[in-house]
């Protein structure tokens, strides 16, 4: 294991090796079966990796404009974009950026579709199959009630389709590819008829492909089964599977005080550095630490900012910790780097690249210009 303790804390770790672990079993899938894999941007943008991402991988998937301008400049393959709606003062630099344009709506299409067309570039729709297959995560649920992501069955018009060529979903959030079938079921029960009127479909992402109890010979033959019955192109964009546990938050503890138990101060933060800790919630994993009183000592451990709740979890320790100590938390590769904020003036953490040879490279550093410059 590397040695963390050297780096200056707070900082981000992204591993080379477990990153290109990651890249060819995704690589694997877009070659056995002839589909197309996009890095979802929104989970991982960390664009000084873009050329060894696009080595495996087809290009990238986007939000908005600011991530198209990304993928398109930093990557330069494939490039599509999704957005619940579309600026009239951006639409025409994202079309210039990107060959695929998903519309939300059928309002969006009709303003915005005869740009694309006269682009050269191809249109999508978004659907609603209305399958939810997620338990207690309805802030991440598209198909939850009144979900204002995709088009319903009920309000979809297929007199209005001409230059419409794929349809989009995105159900899922790291969820196995039972799942995806599932859903694949009630998108060809509800939208099956227009799926023979087009020319791709894309599955959007939280494939969690690259977890180690992921199902891929079902991902596989939910693809094929797509493309023999319809015969579409079929995109995934995962985000998360790209990067799952390809890095690290290391921190260190700057002080010990007490209260019902013991309470360790680190030099990060939940809501500025890891904040799906509090939208989820989400108790990120610690190297060589336990559950509470699963080991000797258990400490919660919290952050040095001024908000009460700011606190990562409780965790167990074989020994006491001690001012100074180095703490490592894992898989913090995703939703991480694209998320942190300043709050409170918490300084942005570093970023580093763990080469596969063992070296360390600085990708980049912030300092108080960058917590100014947001304000």
């Amino acid at each position: 294991m590397f040695d963390f303790t050297n780096l200056k804390t707070p900082c981000y770790i992204i591993d080379e090796k477990k990153l290109t672990d990651n890249l060819e079993t995704l690589h694997g899938i877009e070659e056995r079966t002839d589909c197309k894999i996009l890095l979802a941007q929104k989970a991982f943008s960390c664009y000084h990796l873009y050329p060894l991402i696009g080595q495996y991988i087809s290009g990238t998937a986007c939000s908005g404009l600011y991530e198209a301008k990304l993928g398109y400049e930093c990557m330069g393959k494939e490039n599509h974009v999704f957005s619940a709606a579309y600026r009239e003062d951006e639409i025409d630099e994202i079309i210039s950026c990107c060959g695929h344009i998903i519309f939300n709506s059928f309002n969006q299409l009709e303003s915005y579709g005869q740009r694309v067309l006269k682009a050269g570039k191809k249109i999508g729709l978004r659907i609603n199959p209305e399958c939810s297959t997620q338990e207690g995560h309805e802030i991440y649920d598209p198909c939850s009630p009144k979900s204002r992501l995709g088009i319903t069955l009920k309000n979809f018009q297929p007199d209005k389709l001409d230059g419409v060529t794929g349809l989009h979903f995105h159900t899922l959030c790291e969820q196995n590819s039972d799942d995806l079938e599932k859903t694949l079921d009630a998108v060809e029960e509800k939208f099956g008829d227009y799926l023979r009127r087009m020319e791709w479909i894309n599955f959007g992402g939280g494939h969690h492909i690259t977890r180690a109890d992921y199902d891929i010979q079902r991902l596989e033959k939910c693809i094929r089964h797509m493309q023999s019955e319809y015969g579409l192109e079929v995109y995934l964009e995962p985000g998360e599977a790209i990067a799952l546990d390809a890095g690290y938050l290391a921190t260190r503890v700057l002080d010990l005080t007490e209260n019902d138990m013991p309470v360790a101060i680190l030099d990060t933060s939940a809501a500025c550095h890891m904040p799906d800790v509090l939208e989820m919630p989400y108790r990120p994993p610690l190297l060589n630490s336990g559950l509470p009183d699963e080991k000797k000592y258990t400490y919660r451990l919290g952050s040095q900012t001024c908000l009460a709740g700011d606190v990562i979890g409780e965790y167990s320790f074989d020994k006491p910790l001690e001012i100074g100590d180095t703490l490592v938390f894992k898989d913090m590769a995703i939703y991480s780097m694209v998320k942190n904020n300043t709050f409170n003036g918490m300084p942005l953490p570093s970023i580093m690249l763990l080469h596969s040879n063992g070296e360390v490279e600085a990708v980049r550093e912030f300092g108080y210009s960058d917590f100014k410059s947001r304000l």
